[in-house]
């Protein structure tokens, strides 16, 4: 009997020490892992094409430079598309770590209540945001508050064919700067080409919004929602009515080219010769000029003589961290944050992409200069931006509504281009405008 009770205290003492020895290997194994793994972060993006390709070049050669973080960055479709999807997962473990959102989806993310606003990093890190573009900052400064890390950032910009300025007379240095200029460009190029218009706008709301800003204009009231939610639009009729006005002007003088909502088609008829000047993001600069059989000019957007001009609001997007994430991976994201606004990524990214440097310092690197001197229509997109007069107008609007209110104007601009009357459509635009803003506003109660 005692020596059965020896047995079974030796077997149970084997035991414990077995589920010891197994604890601290376990133990051993997690640590190992946590000391010696990186960090993964996810980052959900919407960059496709040339862009999509300088992404993917930085990301590798950051998961290249160090072995505490791996990016694993995942294209998601457009962003609008995008942004659905994170609403549907947010707060879950199938969110991502950080993702690129549309600056128009700002209040969006804000009122999602699942993001962590990269302030909170700034002030632990003791973090200098004052060196980067202050044009582009500004918009994604919010009560003194950065909610999120500007990254791709664009404004719109007027290409012109100086080609067939030269065959109309005009001077090719020098674009015109007015609506009324613009008009009159048209009517000497038609006159010279008669297979040739003189411009062409995309039915975009981005578009027509910046068109508005560089008036003074606000989209919304409270001055452009950054004092209070917006209850109404902040233009006047006059300056609401300005652009559908001068569209109709060259319509009627049949020096309007109508490419619709369609993007794509309105570059290849640029690129065809079909059209001599157009509207559109500056980040498009790269593929026109090298694409174009012809010298391609770049100048700021127009503006009516009767007022002076504002300057441009930034587009593009910024990069949102979210708050149910480990700190490990919260720091991790953050550190590549700051990698992705340092000169040296900064001027890649300007050069590769035709999208603003974030780090103004990034101008003076030599890959920049470089690239001035071959293309130096790229340096008009920065100047315009540099430019721009700081205010409410220029820093752009700020509401959860704004896409639905761009596909609104965006309507409005098609029925104009289509025949529609100018004074009916502005004032349905304006109402249907005013009711998503006031729809909106009753959701939110």
């Amino acid at each position: 009997m005692k020596k059965t009770k020896q047995l079974f205290s030796i077997f149970m003492l084997s035991i414990v020490l077995f589920m010891a020895g197994c604890s601290n290997n376990a133990e051993s194994s997690t640590s190992g892992e946590k000391q010696e793994g990186p960090t993964t972060v996810t980052f959900w993006h919407s960059m496709g094409g040339a862009a999509q390709e300088a992404l993917n070049s930085i990301v590798e050669e950051y998961n290249s430079s160090q072995d505490k973080v791996k990016i694993n960055a995942e294209y998601q479709g457009t962003y609008d598309e995008a942004l659905t999807k994170f609403h549907t997962v947010a707060g879950t473990e199938s969110a991502p770590t950080m993702m690129q959102v549309f600056e128009i989806g700002t209040k969006s993310m804000i009122n999602s209540g699942f993001v962590e606003p990269i302030q909170t990093l700034i002030d632990e890190d003791g973090y200098d945001m004052s060196g980067l573009e202050e044009n582009i900052t500004n918009y994604y400064k919010i009560d003194d508050t950065f909610y999120s890390m500007p990254f791709n950032s664009s404004t719109p910009v007027m290409y012109y064919n100086k080609d067939a300025f030269k065959a109309a007379g005009l001077d090719p240095e020098k674009a015109p700067a007015t609506f009324e200029e613009v008009e009159e460009a048209g009517k000497a190029i038609t006159k010279a080409n008669p297979e040739m218009k003189g411009f062409a706008l995309q039915a975009y709301g981005w578009l027509y919004e910046q068109l508005l800003a560089n008036q003074g204009a606000l989209l919304m009231n409270n001055d452009n929602g950054r004092t209070e939610t917006p209850t109404e639009i902040g233009f006047t009729d006059e300056q609401g009515k300005s652009i559908f006005q001068w569209v109709k002007r060259m319509i009627d003088a049949k020096t309007f080219a109508n490419y619709g909502t369609n993007g794509d088609n309105m570059v290849a008829g640029f690129l065809a010769g079909d059209v001599a000047m157009f509207m559109q993001s500056s980040a498009s600069a790269r593929d026109v000029i090298d694409n174009a059989p012809f010298d391609v000019g770049v100048a700021f957007i127009p503006h009516p003589e009767a007022v002076e001009r504002q300057g441009v609001v930034i587009g593009g997007a910024s990069l949102w961290m979210m708050k149910d994430k480990s700190d490990e991976e919260k720091k991790a994201a953050w550190e590549f944050m700051k990698y992705l606004q340092t000169k040296e990524v900064q001027a890649k990214w300007h050069v590769g992409t035709g999208y603003f440097a974030i780090n103004p310092d990034a101008y003076s690197e030599q890959v920049v200069t470089e690239a001035y001197q071959k293309m130096p229509q790229l340096k008009v997109t920065v100047e315009q931006l540099q430019s721009t007069k700081s205010s409410y107008a220029t820093q752009g609007a700020l509401m959860d509504m704004i896409p639905e209110g761009r596909r609104i104007s965006e309507t409005a601009l098609e029925t104009v281009y289509n025949g529609g009357d100018v004074e009916e459509t502005y004032s349905n635009m304006v109402k249907q405008f005013n009711e998503a803003i006031e729809k909106a506003n009753r959701a939110r109660k």
